[in-house]
């Protein structure tokens, strides 16, 4: 088994995407109860741009504290690049 692989940044992370999992939580009901589209669809993008500014944040963290420290280090800049 490896050792975890935790940042200074991760705690903020977490606390970041439960908010997010309660802000979809609270669009799911919104559907439920059949809330407008316009409405809907407002904040499902607030969701995403949450979820996008925490993948972002773990990306950025992971090259600034990861890479440099080996040969496969380019091609996993050029995998996580893609995903930005």
């Amino acid at each position: 088994m490896t050792d975890p692989h935790i940042h200074a940044t991760h705690p903020a992370l977490i606390t970041r995407l439960k908010r997010a999992e309660g802000h979809l939580r609270h669009v799911i009901g919104m559907l439920e109860t059949g809330r407008s589209c316009t409405e809907i669809a407002t904040q499902m993008q607030a969701v995403e741009r949450a979820i996008t500014a925490a993948k972002r944040t773990l990306i950025h963290d992971h090259i600034d504290h990861c890479l440099g420290n080996g040969d496969g280090d380019l091609d996993e800049l050029r995998a996580l690049a893609k995903l930005l």
